[in-house]
């Protein structure tokens, strides 16, 4: 695996825990007393969103960002130090933000009105509300990094998406097999996410922006 790859997973698992996201998907499953409907839709708009991204970037941007050396080239690390700092400057900010009750009620009452809605808003809230969000400009450039044709672009953006969205399938699958045990696992994971997502959340975040910093020094002083 080289340096792009692994900076790829570590986008991929940023992604896949990031907070914001793995509360929307719980409550979207918790609340209400359809969580199969809620949530299958939900899944739906979030992963046809993300897919959507990759195919038009599959054409657009292919493999621009691609270097024939073995550093980045200088505009694409001059990318990855911007990106750096940005999410240093995020995390710094974010592990100093207290706790806030009154987001999470809110988010709670914004699913909750999901419950009962159709399936178009749902499908638009999962596209929203649960894609990978400012993880999906790192992952676009990675990709076109590995120098990929338009269809190996869209084999790993697949790859990227339903990784990032694999805490939502899984638990859909839990409830296809057992739904009340799923019900009570969902329970005690969104308490727990309460606890230590931000954690977790942050280290990898981290992890993510030294090596992004990694790569961004070595395109420029190479």
């Amino acid at each position: 695996m080289g340096w792009i790859d692994g900076e790829l997973a570590l986008i991929m698992v940023a992604a896949m825990l990031s907070p914001t996201t793995l509360t929307f998907s719980i409550f979207a499953l918790v609340i209400g007393d359809r969580p199969l409907r809620t949530g299958t839709w939900f899944y739906i708009g979030a992963l046809g969103a993300t897919l959507l991204i990759g195919v038009v970037a599959a054409f657009v941007i292919g493999d621009v960002a691609a270097s024939n050396t073995g550093s980045p080239k200088t505009w694409v690390a001059v990318i990855d130090v911007i990106a750096a700092v940005v999410i240093f400057g995020l995390v710094v900010r974010y592990a100093r933000r207290p706790p806030n009750p009154a987001r999470t009620q809110s988010m709670m009452d914004q699913m909750n009105k999901l419950a009962t809605a159709p399936i178009l808003a749902i499908i638009g809230a999962g596209a929203t509300l649960a894609n990978p969000g400012g993880f999906i400009p790192l992952a676009l450039k990675d990709i076109s990094e590995t120098d990929p044709s338009a269809a190996q672009y869209m084999v790993e953006w697949t790859i990227f998406a339903l990784v990032s969205l694999l805490p939502l399938l899984t638990a859909l699958l839990m409830l296809l097999i057992r739904r009340e045990w799923a019900l009570r696992v969902l329970g005690s994971v969104r308490d727990w996410l309460q606890l230590h997502a931000k954690t977790i959340a942050l280290v990898i975040v981290t992890v993510l922006a030294l090596s992004l910093l990694r790569n961004g020094i070595a395109g420029l002083t190479s």
